[in-house]
């Protein structure tokens, strides 16, 4: 968690951070859009449903409630599947599920189908969908991956701005029955971002390399381990914290405003506002993100999302006027994008690409849960007190108490990976080790050249302290003696004359 993890990917290939990776990053750009658009832009039809099948509003919202569910709550299900399938043949029939979902779903007789049908197929659908794109954009992208990771979140505004209006398009032309018909083909989009995700090749080895490679045991399809790292524990509590408050504001903020007296259309525009500043607030906290002295730091800039999110939450409930909640989606905006860039930029800096898969799944999985507790509480808050500004606080403190369990946590628990040698290190230690076998060769050789011993061991001495000369070590102890050179060292010499001197008696 204290730096940014160099992935290779899962087969060793490095990633290349483009090439085809900008058309992967297309399609995730796509799967991202829809997989948080659709949800809000289903909205529109609740209406017509509601004068169809003679249900209230609270029944026509849990379509959107169940959709969500199923888009993080079938998180493992997606890892087991991405880890034993592969992320493209996941997504395509993800494709078809998303698709199939709908298309059913306009020929609902009652609201039970339209759950089944648009909440959980389309739902299962989607979230085969998002987490492999995500799974795909980790093993393409390494250096460049905050600002991929920027560009593809900046999907959901975008689309939410175009598939909103082209719901309520399809509404008024075709009904809710032809919307949702041309819906499911819109989705099956999806199947074509799938064949986008061409896996990685490992370029040809050696017989050794490849016998080692067959050896390794192969990978789990929901890896637990990934528990016992304590940054990725301090992640997913400081993220299930955070959900319970990120997702209010936009649920409500429509509503406050009409509660301020303003005009349906008017309140409405606040929502498109907070998404136009959106759409450039991600890709622009993702370049800031990749900054060299930044990157390494990116678990902190996160923290001061969360918490300029939050400050934003506390500040805003106190807006008494329309041009005040103007201003609040302006700055929200901002946060909100700069959360939605990096929350799984962070992720894949903590656990790297090979446990990527299994670790996103298991935190949408709690995510899930906060984001079925957040809104509902919050609406149970509203009519319990019939006051918007108690919402906001709410959730602003919510949010803020993630980032703060995040940063305070990451700098008490969490330690820095020490940093690699720098290169005149490396030669030093490659010199180092040259000598050293060098002087363990000289008795092999004194042996069998029984009269020269004296002359090749002063030649070996001689080439030793030349080098250290030329290194400058300015402390002696820094010079590495092996210990077959002290054993030779130690040992007695005969003069030609029969004196027999020991070497430490003659200094």
């Amino acid at each position: 968690m204290g730096g940014a993890v160099v992935d290779t990917g899962d087969s060793g290939v490095k990633a290349p951070d483009g090439g085809w990776g900008w058309a992967v990053l297309f399609g995730c750009f796509i799967i991202t859009g829809f997989s948080y658009a659709f949800p809000k832009a289903v909205s529109v039809f609740f209406k017509e449903l509601i004068r169809e099948f003679g249900v209230g509003y609270s029944d026509t919202a849990w379509i959107s409630s169940i959709l969500l569910a199923m888009l993080y709550g079938s998180g493992p299900i997606c890892s087991i599947l991405v880890n034993r399938f592969g992320c493209r043949p996941v997504m395509m029939v993800g494709g078809l599920f998303a698709s199939l979902g709908m298309v059913m779903a306009s020929f609902a007789t009652n609201i039970i189908h339209i759950y089944l049908g648009t909440g959980v197929i389309t739902g299962l659908g989607l979230a085969l969908n998002f987490q492999p794109s995500l799974i795909m954009l980790n093993r393409y992208f390494s250096e460049k991956r905050p600002l991929a990771n920027g560009l593809a979140a900046a999907g959901s505004p975008v689309a939410l701005c175009c598939l909103s209006p082209l719901g309520q398009v399809l509404q008024y032309e075709y009904g809710w029955r032809g919307g949702f018909l041309i819906l499911g083909g819109i989705l099956l989009n999806c199947c074509a971002c799938g064949a986008l995700m061409r896996p990685l090749k490992a370029p040809k080895k050696t017989s050794e390399v490849d016998e080692k490679k067959e050896s390794k045991p192969k990978p789990k399809l929901l890896d637990f381990t990934v528990f016992k790292d304590r940054g990725f524990l301090i992640y997913t509590v400081a993220a299930a914290i955070m959900v319970l408050g990120l997702f209010v504001p936009p649920v409500f903020v429509v509503s406050y405003a009409k509660e301020l007296g303003n005009e349906d259309t008017k309140s409405a525009l606040l929502l498109t506002i907070l998404g136009f500043i959106d759409i450039f607030a991600r890709p622009t906290c993702g370049i800031i993100a990749g900054l060299k002295w930044v990157r390494p730091r990116c678990v902190y800039l996160f923290s001061f999302a969360m918490i300029f999110n939050g400050t934003t939450d506390i500040i805003g409930s106190m807006a008494k006027d329309y041009p005040s909640l103007v201003v609040f989606c302006i700055f929200f905006g901002v946060s909100y994008g700069m959360v939605g860039a990096l929350q799984f930029e962070v992720l894949m800096a903590i656990v790297g690409t090979e446990k990527f898969s299994s670790a996103i799944g298991l935190v949408l999985l709690v995510e899930a849960i906060a984001v079925l507790v957040g809104p509902p509480g919050a609406g149970r808050l509203l009519d319990a007190t019939n006051n918007y500004m108690f919402v906001f606080l709410l959730a602003g403190c919510e949010v803020v108490l993630s980032a703060l369990v995040l940063a305070i946590c990451n700098m008490l628990f969490i330690k820095r990976k020490p940093q690699q040698p720098d290169p005149p290190a490396k030669m030093e230690m490659a010199i180092t080790e040259t000598e050293m076998e060098e002087l363990n060769k000289a008795p092999k050789d004194n042996q069998d050249n029984g009269g020269g011993e004296n002359g090749k061991k002063q030649a070996i001495e001689h080439e030793v302290m030349t080098k250290s000369d030329d290194k400058k070590v300015e402390e002696p102890e820094s010079i590495g003696v092996d210990s077959i050179e002290v054993e030779n060292a130690s040992k007695k010499v005969t003069e030609p004359n029969g004196v027999v001197v020991e070497p430490e008696s003659s200094l």
